[in-house]
């Protein structure tokens, strides 16, 4: 009996082994929807890294980019174009989801994909060059209520988007008007910090994540982290907005989703591999090391946070007078 019970256990696994083989993609893809070296890129060389690491993905994934409209171009292609394919991930953050909210994507909202997984959080700050007169946050907002015309801020969106908010609701503390602020969009954080780093702009509003590399290398400087707190390790010494007497607060989710038409054959291997991903203890060091924070959520539970994230989002831009 207990022969007998062993084979169909054997056969079992072997039948599970071989759907999980057919279901891996042969040319697995992570779009990120910028250019390089910003948030969305950071996302997808983390699951790039982490999913081969893991072992959880034998052919090598590749990283594509689709810059435009802060990610409208790349949901849209998805969407519309690519809507079954099963090898391809595409990065979020929670700048999608406020623009969504905003229904910067056109025609299609929050119900036009399959929310993937959620694999960190990052936080929104407010930096400047190494070099810069502004030493504290409040050094900052002194010199935009003295000129806001003399402080050109830059960042990875459009006025509405995620790093605009971030500094609109500093400003909105501030008594300031944030429709005064001088504010350049880039397409992504990496250009962003390229043109604060040349001088052409003088504040960077952006996730946390984009520009440690820079601190590390002593050229920028970093006046407020958007935290509740001051975050652990090598990050302990940056003040947050909250201390300096600014109640912002801003997490940022990184993220995937897939295309509507995914089969949930496929959506299921991917979301099975993000499971085993996420509960490693060698992704937990990966992540910190890209100076993101634990958020793990797959699948349904994904689906509800970016609801109401969106939902609150909403509520948001109709303050700031942004709803479409």
């Amino acid at each position: 009996m207990k022969t007998a019970l062993s084979r169909i256990a054997l056969i079992t696994s072997g039948l599970l082994l071989s759907t999980q083989l057919l279901a891996e993609p042969k040319r697995p893809e992570c779009i990120a929807p910028a250019k390089p070296g910003g948030g969305f890129d950071l996302t997808c060389k983390l699951a790039q890294s982490g999913l081969k690491d893991g072992g959880l993905l034998k052919a090598p994934m590749r990283v594509t980019y689709m810059p435009g409209g802060v990610g409208a171009v790349a949901y849209n292609a998805v969407v519309a174009q690519r809507p079954k394919d099963a090898g391809t991930i595409t990065a979020f953050s929670s700048g999608s989801l406020l623009n969504l909210a905003q229904g910067k994507f056109g025609r299609y909202d929050e119900n036009a994909v399959r929310w993937l997984a959620g694999i960190g959080t990052d936080y929104g700050a407010i930096s400047v060059r190494a070099d810069s007169p502004y030493k504290t946050l409040g050094d900052l907002v002194e010199a935009v209520k003295k000129d806001p015309a003399a402080i050109v801020f830059g960042a990875g969106a459009t006025i509405g988007g995620q790093d605009w908010m971030q500094t609109a609701l500093i400003a909105r503390a501030a008594d300031i008007d944030p429709q005064k602020l001088r504010y350049v969009a880039f397409e992504g954080g990496g250009e962003t910090l390229t043109a604060m780093l040349g001088g052409h702009v003088q504040v960077t509003s952006s996730g946390l994540g984009e520009i440690t590399p820079q601190l590390a290398a002593g050229k920028i400087r970093i006046l407020a982290v958007l935290s509740d707190q001051r975050l652990p390790g090598k990050l302990a010494e940056i003040p947050t907005a909250k201390e300096q007497g600014f109640d912002i607060v801003w997490p940022v989710i990184r993220g995937f989703y897939m295309g509507p038409e995914v089969s949930d054959e496929d959506f299921n291997w991917w979301k099975q591999q993000f499971d085993t991903l996420l509960a490693s203890e060698e992704f937990a060091k990966l992540r910190e090391q890209r100076d993101l924070f634990p958020l793990s959520l797959t699948g349904d539970q994904l689906k509800v946070y970016v609801f109401d994230q969106v939902k609150q989002y909403k509520q948001l831009a109709g303050e700031f007078g942004l709803a479409q």
